[in-house]
């Protein structure tokens, strides 16, 4: 009779071992094509009016000023989380760890979030500069600011939907009108201040999706002042290109942070509708609204293209520049129309 060792050698040697082990892998590996393809799906728009409107019905509230934006910065934070495939910026396991574009997506989403929960931490809650922070959004603000690529200890999930259980507190709260504890200031100051860091993103967005074929530029960082100086001397002309494998990168950081920036305002301009109203400016508002939707097209290429700027091939990315560059430059617009009186 053949001891066990013996039966074990021969078992090996018929390669049945090996066999399994590649299959298994093989199976695996197909699997992470598939769902890698499935979770690369970008997430569908949401109504931020019907979403604030199912929100305070299950909680039993009133939809008041400044509800329905908190509400959608709620959603669409929780859509970074919960959308197909979940939050892929920090996996370490295929296939999610295979996959790029969707976390650039999820990066341009959450500076939009980080941005926005900043202004509403020191400026929407906010009568004047003196003014004491609410405490739940002084809490929410520094959990989006949290790292994007954390896995454990703490997830970078975890962190974040706590700031979205603060926001829920604050909103709640909000919409409490007996009590008056915390304050949405609908002013067209505070909207204004943060369009300015709308405008500041979008611009290098911009910038970034330009250089993508490549550029000399004439230095203009002192222009318009004799007196000033910087810390560095930089030379008078030099080239800007975007490198080529961060190419498809900046192209879906910049349609995340359109998505993001579509619900923003579309929330906006329900509760800035009278300052909007007086300013007759919500017209300019949704003619933003307009260029970046724009900007969430179907891509019906296999890859992000990067052909020359009149060369026979498309560029994306340039493309991608034109719809942020014009509703940059309508911000702007936006922006001067709520300073006059």
């Amino acid at each position: 009779m053949k001891s066990g060792s013996e039966q074990l050698e021969r078992f090996l040697e018929t390669g049945w071992v090996m066999r399994i082990l590649v299959a298994t892998l093989a199976v695996y590996l197909l699997l992470s094509v598939i769902f890698g393809i499935f979770w690369s799906s970008e997430p569908e728009p949401f109504l931020v009016s019907e979403v604030a409107a199912q929100h305070a019905q299950q909680n039993n509230s009133t939809v008041t000023t400044g509800y329905t934006t908190t509400v959608a910065l709620m959603t669409v934070s929780k859509t970074l989380l919960d959308k197909s495939g979940g939050y892929l910026s920090n996996d370490v396991f295929p296939p999610g760890v295979w996959l790029d574009n969707i976390p650039r997506w999820e990066f341009g989403v959450l500076v939009q979030v980080r941005d926005l929960s900043r202004a509403m931490r020191k400026d929407f809650s906010r009568s004047q500069s003196q003014s004491t922070e609410d405490l739940d959004l002084s809490i929410a603000e520094p959990q989006f600011h949290f790292d994007n690529s954390s896995w454990a200890l703490p997830d970078s999930e975890g962190e974040y939907r706590r700031g979205i259980d603060k926001l829920n507190a604050y909103v709640l709260r909000l919409a409490d009108t007996n009590s008056g504890q915390s304050q949405f200031y609908a002013r067209s100051d505070n909207l204004r201040t943060w369009l300015k860091d709308v405008e500041t993103r979008l611009g290098s967005l911009s910038q970034r999706l330009s250089a993508s074929v490549g550029q000399k530029r004439i230095n203009i960082d002192l222009a318009g002042d004799a007196e000033a100086q910087q810390s560095t001397e930089n030379e008078g002309e030099f080239e800007v290109k975007t490198p080529w494998l961060e190419i498809d990168d900046v192209f879906y950081e910049a349609r995340g942070s359109a998505w993001a920036l579509i619900h923003f305002l579309k929330a906006m301009e329900v509760d800035f509708a009278d300052v909007l109203h007086k300013k007759n400016a919500l017209v300019s508002v949704k003619q933003i609204v307009r260029e970046l939707e724009a900007t969430q097209q179907s891509i019906w290429a296999p890859m992000i293209l990067n052909g020359d700027g009149f060369g026979m091939t498309a560029n994306h990315s340039l493309v991608m520049a034109s719809y942020i560059a014009r509703a940059n430059a309508a911000i702007i617009d936006l922006r001067e129309l709520l300073a006059q009186g």
